[in-house]
């Protein structure tokens, strides 16, 4: 579904993406781990097309993004990290507003609205303005707008901040069900036992290089960390080990540059 080939990004002497290649495949949910300044988020925007590489090539579902930006888009529904809200609409008037910007016909639009708000638990809401929702349920407006034009691709940078478990739990379980109905997810986020439990693979930025890809089961196997019964043990299984995973890593990287 995206196939990333020698993508960097540069501002001026900074180099915030070193070459990157990548390939991401349809129906999987894609965990995008690194800390703060990673390069994680400039990588995303390059992937909805907010930001133009410096170099290299994107692809999703095997159009080229550069020479053909409207097709790819057409395919992407994208949820930044700080979405913006014109909280003086209702729900279902934000939802109409974004469905003109895709071109979608009045009906259709309404139709899909419908399905979303039910399916997000947002039908009973959907005629109060947004300055009145919680944070959970913007949340859960943003993700209703992400995919209120069917897209094959939904890429999502930090989708968990300031939700309480239920919201959290709500917003994986929907991954999952996207990822089963043969639809891709990309997430980028900082919580670490979200990539384990939902996503199928994770890779692991960090300054702006790719320095891990794999299932979390492969990347723990290939540390020293499973040798560590005592470690896994009072960590308590799998999600305290990708942290351990990570933290590793990461250093190493550290140390060697």
């Amino acid at each position: 579904m995206i196939r990333v080939e020698g993508v960097e990004k540069k501002y001026g002497s900074f180099q915030a993406v070193h070459p990157l290649n990548l390939h991401v495949k349809t129906g999987e949910v894609f965990g995008f781990l690194g800390p703060n300044g990673a390069g994680k988020t400039t990588t995303i925007r390059m992937l909805a097309g907010v930001l133009a590489p410096t170099a290299g090539k994107i692809f999703i579902g095997g159009v080229d993004a550069a020479s053909e930006p409207v097709a790819t888009r057409k395919m992407v529904g994208y949820i930044p990290d700080r979405p913006y809200m014109y909280e003086k609409l209702t729900a279902r008037e934000f939802l109409a507003f974004i469905g003109r910007i895709y071109g979608m016909d009045a009906g259709e639009t309404a139709q899909r609205a419908e399905v979303l708000l039910k399916d997000h638990d947002l039908i009973e809401r959907s005629d109060e303005l947004i300055e009145a929702f919680s944070h959970g349920m913007k949340q859960r407006l943003v993700l209703s707008a992400a995919l209120l034009h069917s897209p094959s691709l939904l890429i999502v940078d930090e989708p968990m901040v300031g939700l309480d478990p239920h919201g959290s739990r709500q917003i994986k379980d929907r991954f999952r069900e996207l990822a089963d109905a043969g639809r891709t997810v990309f997430l980028s986020t900082h919580s670490l036992d979200v990539a384990e439990e939902v996503c199928d693979r994770v890779a692991i930025l960090y300054k702006g290089r790719l320095v891990a890809l794999d299932t979390v089961d492969q990347l723990i196997a290939r540390s020293d960390l499973t040798n560590d019964g005592d470690l896994m043990e009072n960590r308590g299984g799998i999600a305290e080990g990708l942290e351990a995973v990570f933290m590793q890593i990461t250093e190493e990287e550290r140390g060697s540059r």
